[in-house]
């Protein structure tokens, strides 16, 4: 069984759950769907929550499905998952799309490739308080984030996985973040990468998950990055916290309702 056929049966599975739906969403040109998964209220404050955008970093995938087999999701707010938004690269298990697609690079312009068209298509009918999108970086000795704006949600992650010794990253100004801006664009703290999001537009060669969301004026809007070079269970535990913080720091908050 190829691991994308697990995370669908799995994910299939918990469809008896009452608070639960499991649906797949086509993507108009290619035979291929994404799961969406929609759990909790509609009423209540939507979080969008994605992972696998890049085939070769599994720990996402996995940890969103952890976190909902297990109930650990703070039931005051409503979901909407994308829990594996590259299908074909996890199975091949390359960072870009069948056809050769980084896919993290097609969300401007109403979606440029079949599946952030199918994303950016099904999104339309929501307002969401906070987007996380959960990545790995191959290189990283430890966790670190990209925040958007002027929050503090990166910072209350960084707290919790120092209270629970794992690793963060320092960010010093030599690492490669792979991130084609100039220094100026960026400012880094440890763990912490805030990007100014009209230059990182224009030096993309497209537009990301997360910048899509930012400019659908999502209020939160993280992009989370696991260190490669941890072990497989480190990552699932570094991303697992970074959720779970964030949800408990926006219920700490006491954001309201986002409506339409």
């Amino acid at each position: 069984m190829d691991p994308y056929q697990e995370l669908e049966g799995r994910w299939k599975a918990l469809r008896g759950r009452a608070d639960l739906q499991v649906r797949e969403v086509a993507c108009v040109g290619v035979a291929r769907t994404l799961l969406c998964v929609e759990l909790g209220p509609i009423d209540a404050p939507a979080v969008a929550l994605s992972a696998g955008i890049h085939g070769d970093e599994p720990a996402g995938i996995w940890t969103l499905l952890d976190l909902v087999e297990q109930g650990e999701l703070d039931t005051r707010f409503s979901y909407r998952l994308w829990p594996c938004t590259n299908p074909t690269g996890l199975v091949s298990g390359t960072r870009a799309s069948a056809e050769g697609v980084d896919l993290n690079r097609t969300f401007g312009r109403g979606g440029t490739s079949p599946e952030a068209r199918a994303i950016l298509t099904a999104n339309r009918d929501r307002k969401f308080l906070a987007s996380l999108d959960l990545h790995e970086d191959r290189d990283a000795a430890g966790f670190y984030a990209y925040e958007y704006g002027t929050g503090t949600l990166a910072k209350a992650i960084i707290e919790a996985l120092d209270r629970r010794a794992l690793p963060v990253q320092a960010l010093e100004r030599e690492y490669d973040l792979g991130v084609p801006l100039p220094a100026e664009a960026m400012q880094l703290e440890r763990g912490c990468v805030r990007v100014d999001p009209v230059r990182e537009g224009e030096a993309l060669s497209g537009f990301s998950y997360s910048l899509a969301m930012l400019r659908r004026g999502v209020p939160h809007v993280l992009t989370l990055e696991a260190a490669g070079l941890a072990s497989p269970e480190q990552r699932r535990r570094m991303l697992r916290e970074a959720v779970l913080t964030v949800l408990a720091r926006l219920h700490l908050d006491d954001l309201s309702p986002v409506t339409d």
